[in-house]
């Protein structure tokens, strides 16, 4: 079966399904039916389902008008309906593996996207992870419960087996919100089967929109890389804002140290700090494996230590805010702090993991009246509360105490937000390549509008550079609280802001 399947999935007429039609499964949706390929989503939330069947995307690097099109052609539709799994010869499960509140996987998504996979199991079909998780999960998860769902369903009653009448493989997400350059059908896609049969179909399916595969020897494997390019990201991360907290006390200049660094062209790779991390994956994949190996007796030290090193970096911003507003003999209690940006990293609308919220709340809780603005985010609700961004007036910058820079939007004006703030904390060098900042504040940097006291600072020989934005250190937040600064609203619980 598997030599048809692999033409069949190669060249064939086929209805490939999307479980779960967010940030990974909407993309992924419509790549595949750009290629001529049918499509049908699955999603649990109403308006996800009736925004794509009206022609709308809920993602921003989706164009409405991409999915509209693809709408009118017949190629893509969306469903709540999970029985019309059945309809389906290739089904992508896309589903959320977050953390529970004690760093544990929850897998529950999956387990219940699987089960509903697995009720409409039919023989010839390809069922592939994306869901980034620990490895073993496709082996251990998923594998069962289509196995115990096979049983007896084969022809003459016998039981489907995977690698000959099913195949099963995992292929993790490698989607970057906001990337210009690297989508869905341009970024190499690592894919590992059950089976050799199963690597064979999964990689016929996907080569259909996908340049290039990356075939690896099991679904483990497959799980494996995922972890490894996220912690490898999360340790040099963590790396490089300790090396930021260590420069900051010695008074150097953290990134002319790391610009320079990066002219070395052998062995260094360049990071940059920033306020914390955030976002779907950096924050929350390696412990997927530290979980993982807990099970097994071994401790991620690597791993555990940059997960603190990163968690003080919004901490570290606020002792900065602090400073400034000492130096000017200003207590943070009562002070109006305006923190611009509350997505992860720039030019997005994701405030997932963010390290702006626990700075806006480590601000208020020390009694500052906290706002914020992103244009990207005009509100946010967390734990029955609810925040709005306020307008980024002249008065706005020019009536806060301090304004904190936590995510650097290309949309900022960073030399009007230079010139009308009376102190500013960058917590993101984006200031670096105004000459009249790299002359003021310290010379380490991160307060870059202070009381004028440089201590040394002047001008650097390299001019400055980089805005940092690789490091992806993200924010994310808004808040209010007390007396809110100039144009903030007073925050209310969701229902009232509703």
């Amino acid at each position: 079966m598997s030599t048809d399947a692999v033409k069949r999935f190669r060249e064939g007429d086929i209805t490939f399904g999307v479980v779960g039609l967010g940030y990974v499964g909407l993309p992924l949706a419509v790549e595949v039916a750009e290629s001529g390929v049918r499509v049908l989503g699955f999603d649990v939330k109403d308006p996800v389902v009736e925004g794509v069947n009206r022609g709308e995307s809920h993602v921003q690097d989706v164009d409405s008008s991409r999915v509209a099109a693809l709408r009118d052609a017949g190629r893509i539709a969306a469903t709540l309906d999970s029985s019309r799994l059945a309809e389906c010869d290739v089904i992508s499960i896309c589903v959320p593996t977050p953390l529970g509140k004690t760093r544990d996987p929850d897998v529950s998504y999956v387990l219940a996207a699987g089960r509903e996979v697995a009720a409409h199991l039919h023989p010839g079909q390809l069922i592939v992870l994306e869901s980034t998780t620990y490895p073993g999960t496709t082996r251990d998860v998923l594998l069962p419960l289509l196995e115990e769902a096979g049983a007896g369903a084969g022809i003459d009653g016998g039981d489907l087996e995977v690698g000959r009448d099913f195949f099963l493989c995992f292929s993790p997400e490698r989607v970057d919100p906001g990337n210009p350059t690297w989508k869905t059908h341009n970024t190499p896609k690592v894919i590992g089967g059950l089976t050799r049969a199963c690597l064979e179909v999964g990689v016929a399916a996907y080569e259909r929109f996908i340049e290039t595969m990356v075939p690896v020897s099991s679904p483990e494997a497959a799980e494996m890389t995922k972890l490894l390019e996220n912690t490898f990201r999360a340790v040099n991360i963590a790396l490089v804002n300790e090396t930021a907290q260590i420069a900051d006390r010695l008074e150097v200049d953290i990134w002319e140290v790391i610009n320079a660094a990066a002219t070395k062209p052998f062995g260094f790779m360049k990071f940059t700090p920033g306020p914390g991390l955030g976002g779907h994956c950096i924050p929350i994949d390696p412990h997927y494996l530290s979980w993982k190996m807990r099970t097994l007796d071994y401790r991620t030290r690597f791993i555990e230590l940059a997960s603190e090193v990163n968690a003080e970096m919004p901490r570290f911003v606020v002792g900065k805010v602090q400073e400034a507003l000492n130096e000017v003999e200003k207590p943070v209690k009562g002070s109006r702090i305006l923190v611009l940006g509350a997505a992860y990293k720039p030019n997005i609308d994701d405030v997932r993991e963010s390290p702006a919220l626990e700075i806006l709340h480590e601000l208020e809780r020390l009694g500052a009246r906290v706002a914020y603005h992103d244009p990207y985010i005009p509100e946010i609700v967390e734990d029955g509360l609810s925040w709005r961004s306020v307008e980024l007036t002249d008065e706005a910058l020019a009536e806060a105490d301090c304004v904190v820079l936590v995510t650097d939007h290309d949309v900022f004006d960073l030399e009007r937000i230079f010139d009308l703030s009376s102190l500013l904390v960058d917590s993101r060098n984006a200031t670096g390549q105004i000459a009249q900042a790299r002359g003021q504040g310290q010379p380490q940097r991160w307060i870059v509008k202070g009381s004028g006291s440089t201590r040394g600072g002047g001008p650097r020989p390299d001019g400055g550079g980089g805005s940092g934005k690789e490091a992806e250190s993200g924010s994310q937040s808004e808040s209010e609280g007390g007396a809110p600064a100039q144009g903030a609203e007073t925050r209310t619980p969701a229902q009232q802001a509703r």
